[in-house]
């Protein structure tokens, strides 16, 4: 896979989210994307997709093989998801922190998993955690 277009800027960075089929089908996008966009991160890139089998075991080919991965593969293929490409100051960074722990019976009040969260395959988001990962989605995702 080639380095996406959208990298690394000075002391700005790039990082892609998505917001799961159980977000998308609660309606949260709006929630979502404005916390974003309150701690001064820009959308640059937006689209509503489904996901289909292939491109989730691509994007999801780390987690092959464990307890959950059949059961994710299944939720991300059954509804559209809402990915964006976000850009800012230590986007990567910031955006892990808002989103809160994978698990969000164990995320913090106040974080996006913390606060809409309703088990742990239905985490409401993804984002991702590294320069070399959002590339890597990126491509997947918006290629």
């Amino acid at each position: 896979m080639g380095k996406s277009i959208l990298t690394k800027n000075e002391n700005n960075e790039y990082t892609l989210v998505f917001l799961k089929p159980e977000t998308v089908k609660r309606k949260l996008i709006g929630k979502i994307i404005s916390r974003f966009e309150n701690k001064n991160l820009e959308i640059m890139k937006a689209k509503i997709m489904k996901m289909d089998v292939s491109t989730a075991n691509d994007f999801y080919s780390e987690h092959k093989g464990k307890f959950f991965y059949d059961e994710l593969i299944s939720e991300m293929c059954k509804s559209e998801i809402f990915c964006i490409i976000l850009h800012g100051k230590n986007a990567i960074q910031v955006v892990r922190k808002m989103v809160g722990s994978t698990n969000p019976f164990e995320a913090e009040p106040g974080t996006i998993r913390g606060d809409f969260g309703l088990d742990y395959t239905n985490n409401i988001i993804h984002a991702s955690d590294s320069e070399s990962s959002y590339i890597r989605e990126s491509n997947i995702l918006f290629p």
